[in-house]
């Protein structure tokens, strides 16, 4: 098994909001969990901690609770997260602010016998097939609301984790119902990888390659080499059509 991952900050002056991690259980098979923080805009946000705080408390749990737990299924394992991390500051912050802290997230775990995912919002997970066939895994809600929506944010705010709208991991445990999951058998799966979209941009907003390309970059050059790429992507004129000239940018890659 190899393994292999990288993050880095859109802004060395900022903290990194994204949590990438992995685990090789004892048991065999193997986790890897990828959450972006969502950055929110300027002002009252009801919390005290931040989102870096967040996700690390979110991401810390998934990843416990994903390689302990073989009997719970990835979507009772993010909701019990979220609620365990929503009562870790649920008597000090407003919960019920629509921009307390959240995250995108990717699960994928491992074992003999299959190859588990969970996809909420927009990071994105691919599956490698033993021919090289690559699947994206998408959970695509956020992308099929058109643009003028989610220019102001009060009307970005009322898609926020409503229906109709996209969803985050936030407080509300419930949001777990909403995640993409599945499950491969394991002999179809050669490789997985876990991008955040500061790492996906390579694809799917400066159209370098498909998905098979961009596998092959991770395993070619490894998720560092990959982020490299994508920041030389962004310092070349002209600006990439994003809110964000660099975002944070996190990459897993793993071949089973």
């Amino acid at each position: 098994m190899r393994i292999d991952l990288a993050t880095a900050p859109g802004n060395p002056e900022r903290p990194n909001e994204d949590w990438l991690s992995a685990a090789t259980p004892a048991s065999g098979g193997g986790v890897l969990v990828a959450l972006d923080g969502v950055t929110p805009p300027p002002g009252d946000v009801g919390c005290a901690h931040g989102v870096p705080w967040f996700t690390t408390r979110l991401g810390g749990r998934l990843t416990e609770l994903s390689g302990s737990r073989r009997d719970m299924p990835l979507d009772r394992i993010l909701a019990e997260s979220i609620l365990d991390t929503a009562d870790a500051h649920r008597g000090t912050c407003d919960l019920s602010h629509v921009r307390t802290p959240q995250a995108t997230v990717v699960m994928v775990r491992w074992d003999e016998a299959y190859v588990e995912h969970l996809v909420l919002s927009d990071s994105v997970l691919l599956l490698e097939a033993p021919g090289g066939e690559v699947t994206a895994v998408l959970d695509d809600r956020l992308d099929r609301i058109p643009r003028e929506a989610l220019r102001t944010r009060a009307t970005a705010d009322a898609l926020r984790n409503a229906e109709g709208g996209f969803f985050t991991a936030a407080a509300d445990p419930a949001v777990a119902a909403r995640a993409v999951t599945g499950r491969t058998p394991r002999e179809r799966v050669r490789a997985v990888a876990a991008l955040t979209d500061g790492a996906s941009r390579w694809t799917d907003t400066f159209a370098e390659g498909d998905w098979a390309r961009c596998l092959a970059v991770l395993r070619r050059e490894g998720a560092r080499g990959l982020i490299a790429r994508v920041r030389a992507l962004e310092a070349a004129p002209p600006a990439p059509p994003r809110a964000k000239r660099h975002d944070d940018a996190s990459a897993a890659y793993a071949e089973l």
